[in-house]
């Protein structure tokens, strides 16, 4: 039972709610949603796939979703034959869904982004925009939080909130600068002009670390990630022999070809034994085992069933963009200007980076081999050792009085005279 905003809460807990309407069947289902199925489904090669199985939203495709299932693969199915997994899900995306309806006409500055602007697009590549909204005055009172993240249902578009924006530029956020600064940005309200103009206040020798450092470390990661797929498939092929090897052996022989250091031989065979526990974990994560336990692990071994992609399999799509950050880092500290656009021998390096023809561990080799010239660049650039906070806090500032004028005057336009309505309060006894 629902009490008007002004009425004490009845009993029970009470709860806060705004920008949100349940339909489980209506709500959008943005990628990476955890979703039921609510019908039963033959997948290819006649395997039965009943109702109520779990899957995850890959893409939005013919009116319909397709949905990864551990075990499977990619189904097709219609929006009604699905529904959110959680119920926190459902609110989640009918609050995404509804900020994004109603805040789209603020925003102030759009660019595209991505391979597009890095020119390392291909007829494959999607379409990725980043910018900034404002928030109308009236969606700053109340209790309900308002938003500061605008993303569209199949996460191709994100806008963040002027404050919010500044404060991820202040850190030198790579993706935030890229948005300010990538040739193309398009201002599409006066605000966003001025975050135009006042962008070099942002700009910093921070940039070596939230580029270049950053960049160095996720690749570092992706690699030592590569080398753990690679013993799960060799502990799989140890499991199919005959007789299948008990777990000290095969923590023994694991032990043998880690390229992790131990200090002694039995801190390396716990090692290996904590990393034969976590792969059998997460294979019961996804579904894949029948038991959270060494047994069902060879029994999954020798069964036969669906793995998950081999180490010659893992391309990660990342690992050229992370390539290019260095680069991108080293030219801007050294010559004070950002250059997004790879070209020459750098852009045929980094699309056969992204095409998978070149192994993750010569990608490696490659930012280690860049490593020097960025500290270099460090230590050589003209760049101010901080940001400009002051010229920042005046910005925001400025955005602010602009808002609450025109909120304050009705000046036509979303943030003015036709600002969307503000979610309304709405007090809701739990039963």
């Amino acid at each position: 039972m629902s009490n008007s905003p002004t009425d004490p809460p009845r009993s029970g807990t009470s709860r806060i709610r705004g920008l949100e309407q349940v339909d489980r069947l209506s709500v959008p289902l943005p990628h990476g949603t955890e979703v039921t199925t609510r019908v039963e489904r033959l997948a290819s090669g006649g395997r039965r796939i009943p109702q109520g199985v779990v899957g995850r939203v890959v893409r939005a495709r013919d009116g319909g979703l397709d949905i990864q299932i551990v075990g499977v693969g990619e189904v097709w199915f219609a929006r009604e034959e699905l529904v959110p997994r959680r119920p926190g899900q459902v609110q989640f995306a009918r609050r995404r869904e509804a900020a994004w309806q109603s805040l789209v006409p603020c925003v102030v500055l759009e660019t595209r982004v991505g391979s597009h602007a890095w020119g390392l697009a291909n007829a494959q590549s999607d379409v990725d925009v980043r910018g900034i909204f404002a928030l109308p005055l009236s969606w700053t009172f109340g209790l309900v939080e308002a938003p500061m993240d605008l993303v569209s249902a199949d996460g191709s578009s994100t806008y963040w909130e002027t404050r919010k924006t500044v404060e991820q530029a202040l850190r030198a956020d790579p993706n935030t600068l890229e948005t300010l600064f990538v040739p193309g940005a398009k201002a599409m309200d006066e605000l966003g002009e001025w975050f135009l103009a006042e962008r070099e206040a942002f700009v910093s020798q921070a940039i070596f670390g939230s580029f270049g450092r950053y960049a160095m470390s996720q690749l570092d990661k992706l690699t030592r990630s590569q080398r753990l797929a690679e013993h799960r498939d060799l502990l799989l092929e140890w499991l199919c022999e005959e007789p299948a090897p008990n777990l000290d052996e095969v923590a023994r022989r694991l032990s043998e070809v880690s390229p992790r250091e131990a200090p002694t031989p039995q801190d390396a065979l716990l090692a290996a034994k904590t990393y034969v526990k976590q792969l059998y974990r997460s294979l019961w994560d996804q579904g894949l085992l029948a038991a959270n336990d060494f047994a069902a692990l060879t029994a999954y071994a020798r069964g036969g069933g669906q793995r998950p992609p081999s180490a010659r399999e893992l391309r990660p799509k990342n690992a050229y963009n992370l390539l290019r950050l260095i680069a991108t880092a080293t030219g801007w500290l050294r010559q004070g200007e950002p250059v997004f656009e790879a070209t020459g021998a750098l852009k045929a390096r980094l699309l056969a980076i992204k095409e998978g023809s070149v192994p993750l561990d010569d990608v490696l080799r490659d930012a280690e081999a860049m490593a020097p010239e960025l500290e270099a660049a460090r230590q050589e650039s003209r760049l101010p050792e901080h940001p400009d906070y002051a010229r920042a806090d005046r910005l925001l500032r400025r955005v602010g009085d602009e808002v609450a004028r025109r909120w304050v005057m009705k000046t036509p336009g979303p943030l003015g005279h036709d600002a969307p309505e503000a979610p309304v309060t709405e007090w809701r006894d739990s039963e």
